[in-house]
């Protein structure tokens, strides 16, 4: 009876994450469509009832807020990935390429952002905790590597490409954003034991795989 008891909630919450997952998927593809996407549609477009659309999301803020931390999380992910595939300052070429398409492509869902709460204040500043793990974790490849500077934080680095906040999404974005990013990791270079890094830059690395966002890997 107990063993019974104990697959029934194990199924309970294994119901409750998959339909938690089709909502971020749907709300994800929705609102980065369109800012003011309804909710009542997304709940639908995920095959959810209200009850169990408010349940995990009470309101447009919580349902924003989750879609972006969760798919931000995963752009921080691909860091450690990379590291295990890429010399070190490729790895963080690449990785800073990601970044930059990830936020640039989701204007739509940045727009809900700025229109649901009032605490958001940027792109910058949301998912800043996973963001500032992954840089860490690749400039201490780096320096460990002697492909950089020694001494550099993530604040440093953030604040080196803080330029990126500044491009329009809706615009020719990538050739702006390339050069930045290249004059970045030049300046990380500078000073560094090891000369001569392996990093190349832009989309056109030959076996960079493609990244629209990191959700495009979940099913």
């Amino acid at each position: 009876m107990r063993d019974e008891r104990v697959r029934d909630e194990t199924t309970l919450r294994s119901d409750a994450q998959r339909n938690r997952e089709r909502i971020l998927d749907v709300a994800l593809a929705e609102l980065t469509r369109a800012a003011d996407a309804p909710l009542s549609a997304i709940a639908k477009k995920a095959g959810v009832g209200q009850g169990t659309f408010y349940r995990n999301f009470p309101n447009r803020e919580a349902l924003v807020l989750e879609v972006y931390r969760y798919e931000m999380q995963q752009v921080a992910d691909t860091a450690a990935q990379l590291l295990q595939t890429r010399a070190p300052d490729r790895a963080l070429r690449e990785w800073m390429d990601r970044l930059a398409r990830y936020a640039m492509t989701k204007a739509g869902l940045a727009d809900a952002l700025r229109n649901a709460t009032s605490t958001y204040g940027s792109l910058a500043q949301l998912g800043h905790d996973p963001v500032t793990r992954a840089v860490t974790l690749l400039l201490h490849a780096n320096e460990e590597a002697g492909t950089i500077r020694p001494g550099l934080t993530s604040d440093d680095f953030l604040l080196a490409i803080a330029g990126l906040w500044h491009l329009d999404p809706r615009s020719d974005w990538q050739p702006p954003a390339t050069r930045l990013l290249d004059l970045v990791m030049d300046g990380l270079r500078a000073g560094a034991p090891g000369a001569g890094g392996s990093a190349r830059s832009g989309p056109e690395a030959a076996d960079v795989p493609p990244a629209d966002g990191p959700g495009a890997g979940r099913t």
